[in-house]
């Protein structure tokens, strides 16, 4: 038979191994940023389009280019940030 301090020993034993697990599940999500790559996509996809569209609109193209290319190397760097906290 099951005493009251076997269950309760029972419950705070399932409940530290949730919350142990909800834990690991949380610093996956913050560790593989699931935005933050997807920006990274849009980004190169972006980069890529620019690359091929034709004649430069009066600079236009070359410079968004370069701020494409600048937002990459941000966004790259914040993954990292996030991964070193």
């Amino acid at each position: 038979m099951l005493t009251r301090k076997t269950l309760r020993n029972l419950g705070l034993g399932t409940l530290s191994a949730v919350v142990a697990v909800f834990g690991f599940l949380g610093g996956r999500a913050v560790a593989e940023q699931p935005h933050m790559r997807a920006a990274l996509d849009h980004l190169r996809i972006a980069r890529e389009q620019l690359q091929v569209a034709e004649h430069d609109k009066g600079g236009h193209r070359a410079r968004a280019l370069r701020l494409v290319t600048d937002a990459m190397g941000q966004v790259e760097d914040g993954i990292q940030f996030e991964r070193n906290r």
